[in-house]
């Protein structure tokens, strides 16, 4: 009988789902309960101090925080901030659209911009998934030529481990450097940001050129987008890789499985006493 690996992969899928949640909620659950009990302890010392605000005022207060936030407006600072839609703010946020990363810190307010933003991801986004296929093929035949160059499996893997490498430090590494530099971040939110946004989850919880009190080189966040689009290229090909690798462990695993299967029932043939070729009549 033969084995299907499906309903273990989904379960397997599944569980991973269950585990992920599991651990968020015990990481970060107490976290939040701490952060909310501060911020309503903050509130009110705020009230406690200016005592010509009550509760009602100082609420609606935040609300319009909130919704200037969520408008892409920075609260810190004042209106001399850096507009969010400059040409590089703006192409910055063109590539957010057509990669599908999304940050969420910044989105159309108007009408005419939100109608405008659908039909452009509409196109933006099959064009952009073309150009990254076609730039995967260029990394796939420059592995393909490697390997041919090479002629050996053992040498070819080395090859590919020494792409891999160039491609984790030149994408992975470095860059959480030069954000730690410009943003003022640690390293580890630096790495934090660069595979968030590179694997296109993005959060939004870190986006660069945002801090209203860091200047910025007009340039940063349009370079800072193109390396955004050849990192895409670059991490999709190691997830296929990933993907390609766990297929052929399970298909190892269901060949396995035939091939067993197979020896059974060339033992039980063998076992078997053979049988007369020729009929002879009683």
């Amino acid at each position: 009988q033969q084995i299907s690996w499906t309903p273990l992969l989904v379960l397997g899928y599944l569980f991973y789902l269950l585990l992920g949640a599991t651990v968020f909620q015990l990481l970060e659950k107490q976290a939040e309960t701490h952060f909310r009990d501060q911020f309503q302890m903050e509130k009110l010392n705020f009230l406690q101090n200016y005592t010509c605000l009550d509760r009602q005022a100082l609420e609606k207060f935040v609300q319009v925080l909130m919704e200037a936030w969520e408008k892409g407006v920075n609260p810190e600072g004042n209106s001399t901030n850096p507009s969010n839609w400059d040409f590089s703010n703006s192409f910055f946020f063109a590539g957010t659209v057509v990669t599908t990363i999304g940050y969420g810190n910044l989105s159309p307010s108007t009408v005419a911009g939100q109608i405008f933003c659908v039909f452009y991801a509409l196109f933006g986004v099959p064009l952009n998934l073309a150009f990254l296929n076609q730039l995967g093929k260029g990394l796939n035949a420059h592995l393909l030529t490697l390997e041919r160059w090479v002629q050996k499996p053992g040498r070819a893997q080395v090859q590919l481990a020494i792409f891999l490498t160039i491609g984790t430090l030149f994408f992975l590494v470095f860059p959480p450097l030069v954000f730690s530099y410009v943003e003022g971040w640690s390293y580890g939110e630096g790495f934090y940001f660069t595979f968030i946004t590179l694997s296109t989850i993005g959060f939004g919880d870190y986006v660069v050129g945002t801090n209203p009190n860091k200047h910025y080189i007009p340039v940063y966040r349009s370079l800072t987008a193109i390396w955004i689009v050849f990192g895409l290229a670059w991490l999709a090909l190691v997830f296929n890789v990933g993907a390609d690798l766990m297929e052929k462990f399970l298909q190892l695993k269901r060949h396995k499985s035939d091939l067993s299967l197979a020896e059974g029932a060339t033992t039980k043939l063998e076992d078997e006493p053979e049988q007369p070729r020729i009929h002879i009549p009683s």
